[in-house]
């Protein structure tokens, strides 16, 4: 067996009010997304249009609503390098093309 790796990024958002909500995304952009999302929803803000949301500026979102109360409340987007299994087979050339290939040489 061999490895590979996989991206994954992981929000995490909470404050006083309950437990934390963790959600894992397989791109930057849709953890970026949401992230913006939940503050806006905890703010009582509207959605934001449908332009694209970019990093800097969700973060100083994110910032501002936590300066309110930085003592409870926390955000964070990490990102994760996670390796993965993959069998040999997955590596090995296709038997049945080089097979097609001696009886076509034949």
């Amino acid at each position: 067996m061999s490895l590979d790796a996989v991206s994954a990024y992981t929000l995490v958002i909470g404050d006083e009010r309950g437990p934390a909500d963790v959600q894992v995304f397989s791109s930057a952009d849709a953890a970026w997304q949401a992230l913006d999302a939940e503050v806006r929803e905890r703010c009582g803000m509207r959605p934001r249009p449908r332009r694209v949301a970019t990093a800097e500026a969700v973060a100083k979102l994110a910032d501002a609503w936590r300066a309110a109360e930085p003592e409870v409340r926390f955000w964070q987007v990490q990102a994760h390098r996670l390796p993965i299994l993959l069998p040999a087979i997955a590596h090995a050339p296709n038997r049945s093309q080089s097979r097609v290939r001696a009886l076509r040489s034949a």
